[in-house]
C-alpha cells in the first residue's frame, strides 16, 4: 500500500475493536509492509502498547482509524497526545467491506486491514475525531446523561401505565398524569390495589392529597368519590397481586430516576454558569435551562469545529442529503448522524416557536405551504443553526429585536407574528 501524503504521520494504524480483544494493523510511513498484531482490551495492555508506539515513533503524530467515535477504547486512546483518532462510521465500513467480499463474509483481522486500507487511501474523506477542552466535554457528558435518564423514566412510565390499566386503571385518573411525580409513586407505593384503597379512610386520602401539593378542594372531591365509586375491573388474585409488586416496584424506579434527573440539572446549572460561552446560549429564546446548555455542548468551545453553519447543519442531521443519478433527483432524511444532536435542534426550534415572533411566523409559512409539524420545525431549525453559529463565531449573545428589527429592514415575510397552527 502506498501512504497518502496529507499530514506527517509516522504511521497509520486500523484497529478493530472488541469487547475483549482489539485486532490492529499497523503501517509506519517509511514501510510498505503491514504489521497485524492483537491487543488486550485492559487498561495495563492499552498503556503498555500506546508507550511502545511513542517510544517507536518517537512521540510523532500516528493516525488511527476505529469503528466507533465512543466508548472505553476511545477515552483510552485519546489519552495519547500523539494519536489523531479517525472514527469511521459502521455503513462505510459495511460497503468497503462488500467491495472485496462479495459473498459477505467477515473477519476481525481483515476489518483491521480494511480500516488501514481506508486509511491509507482516503484519508482526505475522512475527518479527525474533535476533542473539546474538559469544561465542554464534561457539561456534553452531563447532558447525554440527563437525556439518558429522562428516556429511562419515560420508559418506567409507560410500563407502569400499561400495568395499572390490566388491573387498577382508576389509578391513573385519581394520581394524575406524571407517573414519575412523588404524588404517584407515594400513592401506589401505600396503596397498590383498589382493595387497599378502599379500605383507606377518606380523610386519609383527603390529607395524602393535601400534603403531595394538591390543593386544589373540588379536584380533591372529584377524586374521593371517584374511589367511593369505583368498581374492580378484576378480582383475579393471580393477576392482582404480582402486577401489584411489579407496580410498586416500577414506582420506586421512578421515584429514584425522578431524583436522579433532579440531581443531574443542579449539576448541569453549575457547569453551564461556570462556563464562558453561557450567556450566548442563555439568550436564545424557548432554550431555557435545559436546552440552553445542550446547545452550549453541541457547538463546544473550539470555534475552529465548524468552519460554518452548514458543518453543524451536516453533523446535526438537519440538512438534507440530496441524490442525484441521471435524470433523478431525491432528498431524504439524512441518517448517519448524532440523534441527540438532532433532537437538541429539533427541541429548540420547536421550543422557539411561541417564544419568537420571527419563529411563529416562519414555521406557520412553512404549514400554510403544506408542510407537515415536524418538516416544519426542522426547516426553523435549519434557519436556526445558521443564526447561533454566527452568534458562537463573533461571540455575540442572540438579540431577538436586534434580529426581528434586521427582518422588518429587509422586508421578511416572518418579521410578522402570526398565529400557531394546530
Amino acid at each position: 500500500m502506498e501512504l497518502s501524503a496529507l499530514q506527517p504521520l509516522a504511521a497509520l494504524i486500523g484497529l478493530d475493536w472488541g469487547d475483549q480483544r482489539h485486532d490492529v494493523a499497523l503501517q509506519a510511513t517509511e514501510a510498505t509492509t503491514v504489521e497485524t498484531s492483537r491487543l488486550d482490551h485492559t487498561p495495563v495492555a492499552i498503556a503498555a502498547w500506546l508507550t511502545t508506539l511513542a517510544a517507536r515513533f518517537h512521540g510523532a503524530p500516528i493516525g488511527i482509524a476505529l469503528e466507533t467515535s465512543r466508548g472505553a477504547i476511545v477515552h483510552a486512546l485519546l489519552e495519547a497526545p500523539f494519536v489523531v483518532l479517525y472514527p469511521i462510521q459502521p455503513r462505510s465500513l459495511k460497503r468497503f467491506r462488500e467491495a472485496f467480499s462479495p459473498n459477505g463474509a467477515k473477519d476481525d483481522t481483515p476489518d483491521a486491514r480494511l480500516l488501514l486500507a481506508l486509511l491509507v487511501h482516503h484519508r482526505a474523506h475522512l475527518t479527525p475525531l474533535h476533542r473539546d477542552e474538559t469544561a465542554t466535554r464534561a457539561l456534553d457528558r452531563l447532558v447525554r446523561h440527563r437525556r439518558a435518564l429522562v428516556a429511562q423514566r419515560t420508559d418506567v412510565t409507560l410500563t407502569l401505565q400499561a400495568a395499572l390499566k390490566e388491573y387498577f386503571p382508576l389509578a391513573l385518573h385519581v394520581i394524575g398524569p406524571d407517573l414519575a411525580a412523588p404524588l404517584a409513586t407515594d400513592f401506589l407505593a401505600r396503596w397498590p390495589t383498589l382493595a387497599a384503597l378502599k379500605r383507606a379512610r377518606p380523610a386519609t386520602v383527603r390529607t395524602f392529597y393535601t400534603q403531595h401539593q394538591c390543593r386544589s378542594a373540588a379536584r380533591i372531591a372529584e377524586r374521593l368519590a371517584a374511589i367511593a365509586t369505583a368498581v374492580p375491573l378484576t378480582t383475579d388474585p393471580a393477576l392482582i397481586e404480582p402486577t401489584a409488586r411489579y407496580v410498586q416496584a416500577l414506582a420506586r424506579q421512578g421515584r429514584v430516576l425522578a431524583t436522579s434527573i433532579r440531581e443531574f440539572d443542579t449539576a448541569i446549572a453549575d457547569a453551564f454558569a461556570a462556563h464562558p460561552d453561557a450567556s450566548l446560549f442563555q439568550s436564545i429564546p424557548g432554550a431555557g435551562a435545559v436546552l440552553a446548555p445542550r446547545l452550549l455542548a453541541a457547538f463546544g468551545a473550539d470555534r475552529t469545529r465548524y468552519p460554518s453553519a452548514a458543518d453543524v447543519q451536516r453533523a446535526a442531521g438537519i440538512a438534507p442529503i440530496t441524490i442525484r443519478s441521471g435524470t433523478s433527483c431525491v432528498v431524504r432524511w439524512r441518517w448517519a448522524t448524532s440523534s441527540f444532536l438532532r433532537q437538541t435542534f429539533h427541541e429548540l426550534a420547536a421550543a422557539s416557536i411561541p417564544a419568537a415572533d420571527w419563529a411563529r411566523a416562519y414555521y406557520a409559512r412553512q404549514r400554510q405551504r403544506g408542510k407537515s409539524h415536524h418538516t416544519a420545525v426542522r426547516a426553523l431549525a435549519f434557519k436556526w443553526i445558521r443564526i447561533l453559529w454566527r452568534c458562537w463565531q463573533d461571540r455575540t449573545p442572540y438579540d431577538d429585536a436586534r434580529y426581528a428589527r434586521a427582518l422588518a429592514n429587509r422586508h421578511s415575510p416572518h418579521s410578522s407574528p402570526q398565529p400557531i397552527l394546530a
